[in-house]
């Protein structure tokens, strides 16, 4: 009968001259390590909700170009004009001490060629003419409303006294005798767009008008030799 085979024994027990408390060592266990995807799958959601976010904006984006393009086509909105009509000297009086007092009459034209936008001006407007920097006179328009393929005659009545320099008073005098007197009319009234029955935000339109002016002399036809006109609405200037 055969005996199995001997192995070796996976330790050594020492007698009792080597030592006295010497234990064997206990078996190694290999414990098995889980690593956990939580993290991971918190990245993707993100990463998901991300993309939905960014897809969801650019389809509102188009959305909302789409609307703006039909809206513009429909409407085929047109800037308002303005130009003045005439210019009336009432009163231009210098005194020793050279101070003048002035007195002009405007005419200012507003044409609205939209047919489905409006405006109204709001009552915080004004009026000035300036010469060479110095204001001459001022005034304001009146507030009204201005329907839809509209044209509008504003009459503005300007009045001012200014302190004038000898310097800028001989200056004056030689326009004068030329014929040829540079002036600035400057207009600024707050306006309200409204399309169709729908009132918009209001905008400050201002209207810069460069004039030349054959004379000032009182109650006597002025001729506008030449008008170059600046617009600007809220920080868009465009210069006729």
């Amino acid at each position: 009968m055969e005996t199995a085979p001997a192995y070796p024994s996976k330790y050594v027990m020492l007698n009792n001259s080597n030592s006295s408390s010497v234990r064997p060592p206990p078996q190694r266990r290999n414990i098995p390590r889980y690593h956990s995807n939580h993290h991971h799958s918190h990245g993707h959601c993100c990463l998901k909700c991300v993309c939905c976010c960014f897809c969801f904006s650019i389809v509102v984006i188009i959305v909302l170009a789409s609307l703006l393009s039909v809206l513009y086509v429909t409407l085929d909105p047109k800037m308002p004009q303005y130009n003045i009509e005439s210019f009336e000297v009432n009163a231009f009086n210098m005194a020793p001490d050279f101070s003048l007092y002035t007195e002009f009459v405007v005419v200012v034209k507003a044409n609205n060629p939209n047919k489905e936008i409006a405006f109204t001006y709001g009552k915080d407007s004004s009026v000035v003419v300036a010469y060479s920097d110095s204001t001459l006179c001022s005034g304001k328009l009146p507030a009204f409303h201005q329907p839809f393929e509209n044209t509008t005659m504003i009459r503005v009545v300007l009045t001012g006294k200014s302190e004038f320099g000898s310097g800028l008073q001989e200056a004056l005098m030689d326009n004068r005798e030329t014929g040829r007197i540079p002036l600035l009319v400057i207009v600024k009234a707050p306006i309200s767009v409204m399309v169709k029955s729908l009132a918009l935000r209001q905008v400050m339109v201002n209207v810069n008008c460069s004039l030349v002016v054959d004379n000032l002399a009182p109650n006597k036809r002025v001729r506008i030799l030449s008008s170059t006109y600046t617009y600007a609405f809220e920080g868009i200037t465009l210069k006729i």
